[in-house]
C-alpha cells in the first residue's frame, strides 16, 4: 500500500489586528501559491509481494496500518506515527528478521508478518481501549482473540500512562529517542522567504500546526514559540492559524506537509525530524528552515512492553534487537544522539 498524507507589519507593531494587513507583494505571492496542487502520494513502507493488487493514489489507501491483516501476526507494535521514517526503515524493522533468523536463541521465529500501527497517540490510546478502529466500511477487531493487538506499545510519557491506567503495558517503560525540536516546512523555493519565526506575520503567510487529534501538540508548540520569540509574536502567528482544509475535519501532523504542498498555508510547524523527513521524500516540493534554539523544546519517547503479551518470543528478542540499533539509527533520520544516561532509562508510568 502507498502512504498518503491525511495525510504582517513590523515587529514592533505587531498585534492580532494588522496581522490581516499584508503588502501588495505578501498578496501576490500568497495568490501563486493558493492555487491546490495534486494530492501528495507517499512511498511504500514495505515491500509489496508480487501479483497482489495494491491500491495506488491518494484515497484508496491506508497509510496507517503496515503488514497483513487475516493471517496471524508475528509481532504487533502499536506506535505515535513520529518516528516512522527510523522504526519501519531497513534499519530497524526491516532488519529485525534476518539479525533473528542468524541468532541461534530465535532462529526458529516466524517473522513473516510484522504489524505496525502508526496513527497519532490518542487514537492508538482510543483503540486498545474501545478494541476496535473503522477504516470506512471495514472494522478492524482490536483484541486479544483476534491477535490484531499489541505486543509493544511506543509512545510518550503521557500517552504511555493512560495505557498503563487500561492495565494494557507494564509500569515500566525505557526511553529510546529524543527529537531535535521544531522547524518550519516551506514550498520549494521558499517564496514568501520565510527564513525565521519573525517572518511568519511580516509575510502574512498562512500558518498550520497540529490540532484536532493533537492538541496536546498544538499546547506544546504553542508553548515553545512563546519561549522562542515571545507571547505578542506567538499570537500573530497563531492569528493567521488555518485550522482545517477541504476534506478534513482537525489536522495532524501527516496533514501539514499536503497543506504546504497544495497551497492551503504557506508554513507548517512540526518536530524536525518530521519536516527533514517530508523534505527527504518530497525534495521537489518542500524546503525545511531551522529555528534557532527550538532544540531546548525536545521531546523523547519510550518502549513499554505489554502485559502477558500474545507473541513474548518476538517482542522480547524485537526489544533486545531495537536496543541494541537505535541510540545509532535514529540521529541518521534526524533525531538527536541519547547520551549514556538518557538512551535506554527507565520511566514509571504508574
Amino acid at each position: 500500500m502507498k502512504r498518503r498524507t491525511f495525510l504582517v507589519g513590523t515587529l514592533g507593531a505587531v498585534t492580532a489586528g494588522n496581522c490581516n494587513t499584508q503588502t501588495a507583494t505578501a498578496i501576490a505571492q500568497n495568490a501563486v501559491i493558493q492555487t491546490p496542487s495534486e494530492p501528495l502520494i507517499w512511498p511504500v513502507v514495505t515491500k509489496l509481494q508480487p501479483g497482489i493488487r495494491s491500491f495506488d493514489g491518494h484515497t484508496d489507501t491506508v497509510p496507517d496500518v503496515v503488514g497483513r491483516i487475516g493471517t496471524p501476526p508475528s509481532l504487533v507494535i502499536f506506535t505515535e506515527g513520529n518516528h516512522l521514517m527510523a522504526l519501519l526503515s531497513g534499519d530497524i524493522v526491516g532488519a529485525f528478521p534476518a539479525w533473528a533468523k542468524a541468532n541461534p536463541q530465535y532462529a526458529n521465529l516466524d517473522l513473516d508478518n510484522i504489524v505496525v500501527v502508526t496513527l497519532p497517540q490518542p487514537v492508538v490510546i482510543e483503540m486498545i481501549r474501545t478494541g476496535a478502529i473503522a477504516l470506512g466500511n471495514l472494522t478492524l477487531d482490536v483484541s486479544r482473540k483476534s491477535g490484531f493487538y499489541p505486543d509493544i506499545v511506543m509512545a510518550g510519557p503521557e500517552p504511555l500512562r493512560e495505557v498503563r491506567r487500561l492495565g494494557v503495558i507494564e509500569p515500566q517503560a525505557r526511553f529510546f529517542s529524543r527529537n531535535r525540536g521544531l522547524a518550519l516546512l516551506v514550498r520549494k523555493g521558499n517564496p514568501l522567504g520565510i527564513h525565521e519565526l519573525a517572518d511568519i506575520p511580516r509575510t502574512g503567510a498562512r500558518f498550520a500546526v497540529a490540532n484536532a487529534l493533537e492538541e496536546g501538540a498544538r499546547v506544546r508548540y504553542r508553548t515553545a514559540l512563546e519561549g522562542l520569540v515571545g507571547k505578542s509574536l506567538t499570537d500573530a502567528i497563531f492569528a493567521a492559524e488555518v485550522t482545517t482544509f477541504p476534506g478534513r475535519l482537525g489536522i495532524v501532523h501527516r496533514d501539514l506537509p499536503e497543506m504546504v504542498a497544495r497551497g492551503y498555508a504557506d508554513v507548517a510547524f512540526a518536530q524536525y525530524h518530521l519536516v527533514s523527513y517530508w523534505t527527504r521524500i518530497f525534495p521537489r516540493h518542500f524546503e525545511l528552515v531551522p529555528i534557532a534554539g527550538a532544540e531546548q523544546y525536545s521531546v523523547k519517547i519510550a518502549f513499554a512492553r505489554v502485559v502477558d503479551a500474545l507473541r513474548p518470543r518476538a517482542s522480547g528478542a524485537f526489544e533486545e534487537f531495537f536496543f541494541s540499533r537505535a541510540r545509532d539509527v535514529y540521529p541518521r533520520y534526524d533525531f538527536a544522539r541519547m547520551n549514556d544516561d538518557e538512551f535506554g532509562a527507565s520511566l514509571r508510568i504508574d
